[in-house]
């Protein structure tokens, strides 16, 4: 049975960057804009496959990572509902310069470039909220930069969990699994449970598989394993 088509000005307008959009640019928009269904495990592109356009996600959720020769890899990003990516090297006119996977069944929408181009050309104030998103990110990167740098495992670990500024008491389901969790934070899946299960023993948290519950918020933030 084949899957009924949603309509994309639904999701688009949802999104910062298209949300002042008029009707008739919206339209604009979504006309060249195609939607995709990825199950589970499946590779969106590979690096230097050729960046038409760029990916957001309306559910699920999808690694951006290096992989070696060897079949190793590092994730770089976890890229969840209402993220997008793609969008610098658009820009660019590059090859994508990492591999996108999905981490679990996703729905997706790809923007093609010409039509960011033209909407650039007509549109100053999409120009602006493009550039203030590539902001973030840049801003989003520089602070992983140093957060690998200068703090601690342990740190990264606590940063990670509170960056969504849970209440002490409030639960955090993590999307992905630890060791993914672990290699975005340039950590061994091993040190990461080792922190998880010391925090608990210590009464700041609870962890029952994906599921952390916030016990001592104070006494997290000040943690080092």
């Amino acid at each position: 049975m084949s899957r009924p088509h949603i309509d994309p000005r639904q999701f688009l307008k949802r999104l910062p960057l298209f949300a002042d959009l008029s009707a008739e640019q919206l339209d604009m928009v979504a006309a060249a804009t195609t939607e995709l269904h990825v199950p589970r495990g499946q590779v969106i592109f590979k690096r230097g496959d050729p960046c038409n356009g760029f990916h957001t996600v309306i559910y699920g959720n999808v690694k951006l990572c290096f992989v070696s020769a060897a079949g190793d890899e590092k994730v770089i990003e976890l890229v969840g509902p209402g993220q997008s990516f793609g969008e610098a090297l658009m820009f660019m006119d590059r090859d994508y310069i990492v591999q996108a996977e999905t981490l679990a069944d996703c729905m997706m929408l790809h923007i093609r470039k010409a039509a960011i181009y033209e909407e650039i050309e007509r549109n100053p104030s999409f120009s602006r909220r493009m550039l203030s998103g590539m902001s973030r990110r840049l801003h989003g990167l520089i602070s992983d930069v140093e957060a690998l740098s200068l703090r601690s495992g342990s740190q990264r670990i606590v940063g990670y969990l509170l960056k969504d500024e849970p209440e002490e008491g409030g639960e955090i389901t993590l999307a992905v699994s630890k060791k993914m969790i672990a290699s975005r934070l340039n950590l061994t899946p091993e040190y990461f449970s080792r922190v998880l299960h010391d925090m608990a023993d210590r009464g700041m948290l609870n962890v029952a598989g994906r599921n952390i519950r916030i016990l001592d918020i104070e006494r997290l933030r000040a943690y080092e394993g």
